[in-house]
């Protein structure tokens, strides 16, 4: 299984527009981070995780043009906002493409994208599958939904196999970092060194690393108020990395 990194910054993205900070002025590509989003690829299974602003642009840089099905852990426009950009794949696939959430991450979907509900020519050709906590599967991969609290919005984080991807988290609790025991492979979001109201900051990200254990984790939705990569990277645990734009990492 192959797990690309489409995008790894926070909703305003990196450079922030206007902004002269370190990180922002930063000539560093490690500095240069889309909208956070992963893309799985196996030999049977092409499985894309949120669907962001900058979803077009990632496509073209990772050279990607397969979606077999979609997943998302909420609704932010910084996860659902590409979805009319699916057009693209439906043009070369030919064919609709499953799109799988929680029922409240639907419903924001049939509103702002009411028309792809349509016959109208031209528009995403979608289907919509709901999901819970309930483990389901896609081909050959096992999802497990792992819940995950958002500031006060409950989200989806996932685990397949012995990778893991949460994004957008402040707390998780102890039965569903159960769930993450023995996963090898894990990605978590790291928004910036001081606390966030609804996002882990650096040092609470690294105390939930420590507590699954895993053999390697990478760092994603990160904002320019954490600073130059180069600088803070070096400070973490040698298993510990940063996850950045178009890394792509073999499981």
């Amino acid at each position: 299984m192959k797990v690309i990194a489409l995008g790894t910054g926070t909703s305003l993205g990196v450079p922030l527009i206007g902004c002269k900070c370190e990180a922002c002025i930063s000539t560093d590509l490690r500095d240069k981070r889309l909208r956070s989003s992963i893309y799985i690829e196996t030999k049977l299974t092409k499985l894309l995780v949120d669907v962001g602003p900058d979803f077009r642009q990632q496509f073209l840089n990772n050279k990607l043009d397969t979606i077999d099905y979609v997943l998302f852990t909420h609704e932010h426009n910084d996860h659902v906002v590409g979805i009319d950009e699916l057009r693209a794949i439906n043009f070369m696939q030919k064919k609709s493409i499953p799109l799988y959430a929680e029922s409240n991450v639907l419903e924001s979907i049939k509103t702002r994208f009411h028309y792809a509900l349509t016959n109208y020519p031209g528009v995403p050709q979608i289907e919509l599958n709901k999901i819970d906590e309930n483990p389901f599967i896609l081909n050959e991969l096992e999802i497990i939904p792992i819940r995950v609290i958002h500031g006060k919005l409950p989200i989806l984080g996932f685990r397949i196999n012995d990778f893991a991807y949460i994004t957008d988290a402040s707390q998780i609790d102890s039965v569903e970092l159960g769930k993450l025991s023995g996963v090898k492979t894990l990605i978590i979001n790291a928004l910036r060194h001081s606390k966030h109201f609804s996002h882990y900051n650096l040092e609470e990200a690294v105390n939930v690393i420590e507590s699954i254990k895993p053999k390697q984790a990478f760092l994603t939705h990160i904002s320019h108020n954490m600073g130059a990569t180069a600088d803070w990277e070096i400070k973490l645990p040698s298993f510990i990395k940063p996850l950045n734009d178009n890394l792509v990492i073999s499981i």
